[in-house]
């Protein structure tokens, strides 16, 4: 059953309208309108819910809602109708407009067309019009040329002066009317041509007198107009040089500075030949000059752009006479105050005034101006160019292609080639290193020289006649090279002179300290130091291709300094001490104090060498590999001096110890029963022995690092080994000297001990395992040379050492030693010996040959730039037979 409809609120009528719908809608919001008053009343009705308010309400909000959805779809349905009608209106009338547009599109090509045409015939007749015109003027040109040609020979120049009086525009015609007819006048070959040339040429003078006449009167009134005017018709005139010669040499800066320089900086002239003072980096006088050649420059820039049509010529040739005058006078100056001194000074002035040119051509470069001269309107039009067909831009001009930098450059280079050229420099420069380590070495060479071995040839005797030789070699085309004059030098600064001409010492020279003749990092610094000064004007004073070539020249002169005359001087004169030396006295270690600084001073010149002046070669492969060779054969030669010195120190060791060993008396083991045999701790060879190897560990650990030193106290300790297993052969035992000989062995380990290497630790263990025989009680002997170190070695090996026991008599009948047991027991020692692969201490007691014919130390210097401390390490490695070697190879 239907319920009766229901009217609708006014308020909800509202929100039914079409107009509700048009903005934001919300459905929420929307049914809470519809039902806000019948849910209010609903709350204040206190029955039961009652639902129908609610249905008949939204019932006829439903239906009005589907009225309001017909009449929007009705409209939608309208309109749509409206818009197709007026989308086909549209259409129609775009197509209209296409098409008129293509029909606009048509006409403006064919107008195009048409005007394409227009214009290629206006360019045909113009290119006429402009031949015709250019033959006109080619024509009337010709005919005005014939005209004052036959004028002038009729030496009529009334016409000309008038149009000289026309003012500047009367002038420029007048220049470029008078090179036409100069030019004419060189190739007309007519009756009386010679008069007529002589009258135009004489005209052609006069007129560039009046007008340099003119511009000198301008130039000192301070007129720029007029002087630009003149400027400009002596370029169409002659190309104007004249008239830029005369600006220049009239310049005050060039007739004010024609006075020398009286200001000196004697600071600076003081420290100039002092290789430890600083190079100087500048100098008054030519800092001032240059200062005011920066304030000229830059006002010129201004003028001559104002005055010149060609300002960039102008400029070249002011800067050109500024270097070939005022800076070229100037460094003649300073170049001649250093002819009284040595040639550092002379070569600290050439650096000091290359640097300073090269920053003012740096800052001058700033005044680059365009190179273009600008044309002459008259000239546009040149008779004898429009005759000969050549084109315009073919104008002769003073203008060069080069430009100001380019200018700058060459003169720069210029002004130091007097200086450079050739081997000059590089002469002066090797002799001025030779000279400052001449002088610097000479009480060091002095000392080595007087203190060597006499009738000996040392390696100092030997560099003195090398330098000799090289002193009196003279090139192929006879004038002497420059290792040559190096020599030279080294000989005559040094007071040097070759073993066959050698005078005695002068009694006038200062007396020789010991401190003379040592070797020094300082001195070594300070070398170094001079010859990077050296290479640094090398590389800036010489061309880039020749850097190569020179570093490897002044590396030759710091190896001879350096290595020869310093190093291998210091290690010649050790190594001939050591020979010298008498054997009954204890050796010296001081040979250890100058390897020390052998090895300190070679690290840091090979240092150098690589971080300076190896990456200085490597544009020049064969140079770098030539100096890479140079210096591996100077560092060998320094390798092996030290390996020598390191040798026959060893050698002076070994046989002090042995001499040593040698004072041991026989009654020092089998002492008297007495308090004064066991009061004492040690024999006197154990104390001396133990004394000696004290200052070889102190004297080795003080001097000496890495391999070195554990190879050279290797090699004492291995030799000392093997002296000791022969001395305990040659003195009996008794039981109670057996504890004297432990004292001795343990001494002796305690002290080896203390050098820090394991393998020494294993030799003198097993010597102090041996002197245990002595000990044990003939009963145990046997079960005891079983065991331990002992038990590696053949029991026949012992039997000499055995033998010493004062007991061996009574020993050796209970000692079984049957064939059977000794095959046994050389079956198992043979067993034990593979079990150890061969060990060491097998290897040594099966040869008791003495020790100093098993190790042969000989030199073998290792390649390359390596570390010197390196190099004798592997050379005594390498020296020593396998069975010694430390590294358990």
């Amino acid at each position: 059953m239907s319920l009766p409809s229901r009217t609708l609120e006014p308020s909800v009528q509202d929100h039914l309208r079409l107009e509700a719908f048009e903005e934001k809608f919300d459905v929420k919001d929307f049914v809470g309108v519809i039902s806000e008053k019948l849910i209010a009343q609903s709350k204040a009705d206190s029955g039961p819910f009652d639902p129908k308010p609610f249905i008949r309400t939204f019932e006829a909000a439903v239906d009005k809602l589907i009225a309001v959805r017909k009449d929007v779809q009705a409209k939608t349905e309208q309109m749509e109708k409206s818009v197709r009608v007026a989308e086909r209106d549209y259409s129609k009338k775009m197509s209209e407009l296409n098409r008129g547009f293509e029909a606009v599109g048509q006409s403006f090509s064919g107008m195009e067309t048409k005007m394409n045409e227009v214009g290629r015939t206006a360019i045909r007749i113009g290119e006429q019009m402009e031949s015709v015109h250019q033959q006109r003027q080619r024509a009337q040109a010709a005919y005005d040329l014939i005209d004052f040609y036959g004028q002038f020979a009729k030496d009529d120049t009334s016409r000309v002066d008038a149009l000289k009086k026309e003012g500047k525009e009367g002038r420029r015609k007048v220049a470029v009317l008078l090179r036409r007819l100069a030019t004419v006048a060189k190739e007309v070959d007519l009756p009386h041509s010679d008069k007529t040339r002589e009258n135009i040429d004489r005209y052609c003078e006069k007129f560039e007198k009046d007008m340099l006449h003119l511009f000198d009167r301008a130039y000192r009134r301070g007129d720029p107009k007029m002087m630009h005017h003149c400027a400009q018709t002596l370029l169409d005139f002659n190309g104007g040089a004249s008239c830029v010669q005369v600006y220049v040499n009239q310049h005050d800066f060039f007739i004010n500075r024609v006075a020398e320089s009286t200001n000196i900086d004697n600071q600076l002239w003081g420290d100039l030949p002092n290789p430890n003072a600083s190079p100087p980096v500048t100098e008054s006088g030519l800092q001032d000059l240059f200062a005011e050649i920066r304030t000229t420059v830059g006002q010129e820039a201004q003028i001559v752009q104002a005055v010149f049509p060609n300002p960039a010529y102008v400029m070249q040739v002011f800067l050109q006479r500024v270097f070939a005058q005022s800076i070229q006078h100037h460094l003649e100056q300073l170049v001649a105050r250093t002819t009284t001194m040595p040639d550092l000074a002379f070569l600290r002035i050439l650096q000091l005034v290359h640097q300073q040119v090269s920053v003012l051509v740096e800052d001058l470069k700033a005044y680059e101006l365009p190179a273009v001269v600008p044309r002459s309107p008259v000239d546009s039009n040149e008779f004898d160019r429009a005759v000969k067909g050549m084109p315009a831009s073919a104008a002769s001009n003073t203008a060069t292609a080069a430009t100001i930098s380019t200018m700058l450059e060459t003169a720069m280079e210029e002004l130091f080639v007097p200086y450079t050229e050739g081997q000059r420099y590089l002469e002066k420069e090797s002799r001025s290193l030779g000279e400052l380590y001449t002088g610097y070495l000479a009480k060091f060479s002095r000392y080595h020289e007087r203190t060597g071995v006499k009738g000996k040839s040392s390696m100092f005797g030997r560099m003195v006649d090398q330098l000799s030789a090289a002193a009196a070699t003279t090139s192929t085309s006879g004038s002497s090279t420059t290792s040559a004059q190096a020599a030279a030098a080294l000989m005559r600064f040094g007071g040097l002179s070759s073993s066959t001409d050698r005078a005695p010492d002068k009694t006038g020279e200062d007396p020789i300290l010991e401190e003379d003749g040592l070797l020094s990092v300082e001195v070594a610094e300070t070398m170094l130091k001079w010859h990077a000064e050296a290479i640094g004007r090398c590389v800036e004073l010489s061309p880039s291709s020749d850097v190569p070539k020179q570093t490897f020249a002044l590396l030759r002169v710091l190896s001879a300094a350096i290595g020869n005359s310093y190093i291998e001087a210091a290690i010649e004169t050790a190594q001939a001490r050591l020979e010298a030396a008498d054997s009954k006295a204890e050796p010296s270690m001081q040979p250890l104090t100058v390897l020390r600084e052998v090895d300190l001073i070679c690290h840091l010149w090979q240092r150098y060498v690589t971080m300076a002046l190896l990456p200085l070669a490597s544009s020049s492969v064969t140079v770098r590999r030539e100096m890479v060779v140079f210096n591996n054969q100077a560092v060998s030669r320094i390798e092996g001096g030290a390996n020598q010195v390191t040798q026959k120190l060893t050698d002076a060791v070994i046989t002090w110890l042995s001499a040593q060993l040698a004072k041991q008396k026989r009654a020092d083991f089998k002492p008297k029963n007495d308090d004064l045999s066991f009061a004492r701790v040690n024999t006197e060879p154990c104390l001396a022995c133990c004394d000696v190897l004290e200052k070889v560990r102190d004297a080795a650990k003080a001097n000496l690092s890495g391999k070195n030193l554990e190879v050279f106290l290797t090699e004492v300790g291995v030799a000392f080994h093997g002296l000791l297993l022969d001395h305990l052969k040659k003195f009996p035992v008794s039981a109670t000297g057996g504890l004297m000989l432990a004292k001795d062995l343990k001494s002796y380990q305690d002290t080896i001990d203390t050098f820090s290497i394991p393998s020494l630790h294993e030799r003198f263990e097993f010597a102090r395992q041996l002197g245990n025989v002595f000990l044990v009680k003939p009963d145990i002997l046997k079960s005891y040379i079983t065991e331990g170190y002992l038990g590696r070695i053949d029991a026949n090996l012992l039997r000499p050492y055995l033998a010493q026991r004062s007991d061996w008599g009574q020993a050796e009948k209970g000692f079984n030693l049957t064939e059977d047991g000794a095959g046994a027991q050389s079956a198992d020692g043979k067993a034990i010996r593979d079990r150890f692969g061969m060990g060491r201490l097998s290897m040594i007691m099966k040869d008791l040959e003495p020790l100093r014919e098993q190790i042969s130390m000989s030199s073998m210097p290792m390649p390359g730039m390596s570390h010197i401390a390196g190099n004798i390490a592997s050379s005594f490695a390498n020296a020593r037979p396998s069975r010694f070697s430390t590294s358990g190879n």
